[in-house]
């Protein structure tokens, strides 16, 4: 059950958030301070912390939070789907967990144009691979101490990662005018080849 709490936060981090990306598209995230953003949103600058815990945030959202769902949801996939399916059913939950997808189009956008934001996504991204190596490894049911199901899972979820931000990376490039999730579904084609039919 939502409490009232629970509705004045959301109200308060949608302001925030629609501060800063307004702040963002006019100034760029470099220029933007965080006493701008508190400033235009009406609050303090330490109000505006116990919301986001860095600027970084405003953009990426709390990625710790999202690993975890990307790893929960890759877990509790029925033992007989894929690694494969089980990496894109993690993809789709979290790809609108914190944002809507008009939301999350702006954002992916800044993300990939602001190289400093880029590189901190980057490596965030990679903290997630190696949680999730274990995962796919053990959904392969592959003996974990044999060097060839380490380099499998591992190879998966690069794959993965790379057809998510290559299909990430186009949407935004094209104004979210095509669809995501046939984006991913066409480098995975590019990279692994059509199912057998």
């Amino acid at each position: 059950m939502t409490t009232l709490w629970d509705r004045s936060r959301q109200v308060a981090v949608q302001a925030i958030l629609d501060t800063a990306v307004r702040l963002f598209a006019e100034q760029g995230y470099e220029r933007t301070t965080i006493a701008q953003i508190a400033r235009e949103a009406g609050i303090s600058q330490r109000s505006l912390f116990r919301y986001f815990g860095t600027k970084e945030d405003l953009v990426c959202g709390d990625q710790e939070a999202l690993g975890e769902l990307l790893k929960r949801t890759v877990e509790r996939q029925p033992a007989d789907v894929s690694a494969w399916d089980a990496l894109r059913t993690g993809f789709e939950a979290i790809l609108t967990a914190n944002h809507p997808p008009e939301r999350a189009l702006e954002l992916s956008r800044l993300i990939f144009a602001t190289p400093s934001l880029h590189a901190r996504y980057i490596e965030k991204r990679l903290r997630w691979q190696a949680e999730l190596v274990p995962v796919v490894r053990a959904r392969l049911g592959h003996d974990p101490g044999h060097p060839a199901s380490e380099t499998q899972a591992r190879a998966i979820v690069a794959t993965v990662f790379a057809c998510v931000d290559t299909a990430t990376g186009l949407w935004a490039e094209h104004d979210g005018r095509l669809d995501l999730a046939d984006l991913y579904d066409q480098c995975l084609t590019a990279v692994r080849g059509p199912e057998p039919q």
